[in-house]
């Protein structure tokens, strides 16, 4: 038979990784990193978009600024996510994770 000491410890510590896990864990993972979606953009936008206030011009002039993108009315990862799923023609398809949808929409609304 077990240790009934065994068996309390080891619900408490269940307890403690659940709530650890319930309180901590979302709250960091979830959260948008502009700074990851600026990485993003110099390695997958800078050859067509301005993705950066400093950067002179883009490859193309077809191609919006991102600072002109952050404005555009309800701008954010939902709307950046529809606009990387049905690319324009000139757009090449990106296969971006929802997160790094979302660092990529939170470091665009940066430029606003």
């Amino acid at each position: 038979m077990s240790n009934p000491f065994a068996k309390l410890l080891r619900a408490v510590l269940l307890a403690g990784c659940f709530t650890f896990t319930a309180v901590v864990g979302p709250s960091t993972s979830l959260a948008a990193d502009a700074y990851q979606g600026k990485d993003i953009a110099e390695r997958w936008c800078t050859g067509c978009h301005v993705v950066e206030n400093e950067q002179k011009r883009p490859a193309t002039d077809q191609a919006p600024p991102f600072a002109s993108v952050a404005t555009t009315p309800d701008f954010d990862a939902n709307k950046l996510a529809m606009l990387l799923l049905k690319p324009h023609p000139n757009m090449p398809k990106l296969s971006l994770s929802r997160a790094e949808v979302a660092n990529l929409a939170d470091y665009i609304l940066t430029l606003k």
